[in-house]
């Protein structure tokens, strides 16, 4: 399988790591020749139709911060949507950042490769919050594979979860902790007692927290992911306006202090119903599934036949997101096949 990969940020870099430590894995287990034949970042390119070195690449942009300057093969002159027609590929991986604002880069590039002819895999969450129908509809019309697992939980298993192993049982809602930065944050004010702004600039020195969190700590990422599940797995058809926000840079040390004596966490949840679709800080027992901590990410989902069965996972990180993008590969590699 010939890749191309857009978007060479912490998620792409582990796209690249994670195809140079298990490609051999996969060829042994799956038939499956995986080979970067194109990748593209804010600096332009590096193309190699017989397929780059996974390893040389991760060096140069250590080292440089530009795969442009991918020696023999780097190209300054293209990238982004460009590269699409300078390479053959049989997939696209698009791994920019989310723009919840109109979702672009992410739908032009995913619509491109459609209109090619090739299957896509995204982590990017900006364009299915606000187009899901639209891009969905679009791969089925060209009949291509859309796989999207690592747009909603990092490594934890959700979307692939629910439709393969609990494909006898219709899933009725789904609540559950879908991001990782807000159970940190929420997590070390429990433990430590110390203050919202305190934390946040604790997770914002450990590169948990973006320089400009708003996505994250006001609930925007949890909604975009709230989106997702609503529309792929319950059949609700609903956008990013559609969705109940509120995020937690209201919450003090005092109110998680008061919980806990009753005997309870706060946490950012979302709820993804027929009834509810909302993303807001919630009391929840302590004991409980939703009293996981750090960065990781958590689900139940309430079932006809199977009951309540809950998902934990990393919710973020640079492999952990791409585990989750390897596994849609093998996925489509496994139904070509």
């Amino acid at each position: 399988m010939r890749i191309c990969l857009i978007g060479f940020g912490a998620v792409g870099q582990g796209v690249v790591k994670a195809i140079s430590l298990k490609k051999r894995d996969i060829k042994n287990k799956f038939n499956m020749d995986l080979k970067v034949v194109g990748v593209s970042d804010s600096s332009g390119s590096a193309i190699n139709p017989g397929g780059l070195d996974e390893d040389l690449l991760l060096d140069i942009k250590s080292k440089t911060s530009k795969v442009s300057n991918y020696p023999k093969y780097g190209n300054s002159a293209i990238q982004g949507i460009g590269l699409l027609d300078n390479i053959d590929y049989d997939c696209l991986i698009e791994a920019t950042p989310t723009n919840i604002e109109t979702g672009e880069p992410a739908k032009s590039l995913t619509l491109k490769a459609f209109k090619d002819k090739k299957d896509v895999v995204t982590s990017n969450k900006g364009h299915l919050a606000l187009f899901y129908n639209e891009i969905i509809n679009k791969s089925k019309e060209n009949n291509v594979k859309f796989k999207f697992e690592a747009s909603v939980g990092g490594a934890m298993p959700i979307i692939n979860f629910s439709k393969k192993t609990l494909a006898s049982s219709k899933i009725e809602s789904i609540i559950g902790i879908l991001n990782g930065t807000t159970n940190f944050i929420l997590s070390r004010m429990t433990s430590e007692g110390s203050s919202y702004k305190n934390t946040l600039e604790e997770s914002q020195v450990l590169g948990i927290a973006e320089t400009d969190p708003s996505q994250d700590v006001e609930g925007i990422d949890a909604a975009c992911k709230t989106v997702i599940l609503a529309n792929s797995i319950l059949g609700i058809d609903c956008v990013y306006d559609d969705i109940e926000i509120k995020g937690i840079s209201n919450i003090t040390s005092e109110a998680i202090e008061l919980a806990k004596k009753e005997g309870y966490l706060i946490k950012l949840i979302a709820e993804v119903s027929k009834d509810n679709l909302k993303v807001a800080p919630r009391l929840v027992k302590k004991n409980s599934p939703y009293a996981v901590e750090g960065t990781l990410n958590m689900a139940t989902l309430k079932t006809d036949l199977a009951d309540d069965v809950t998902v934990i996972g990393k919710g973020a990180g640079s492999l952990e997101t791409a585990s989750a993008i390897l596994t849609d590969l093998i996925n489509i590699g496994k139904l070509k096949n």
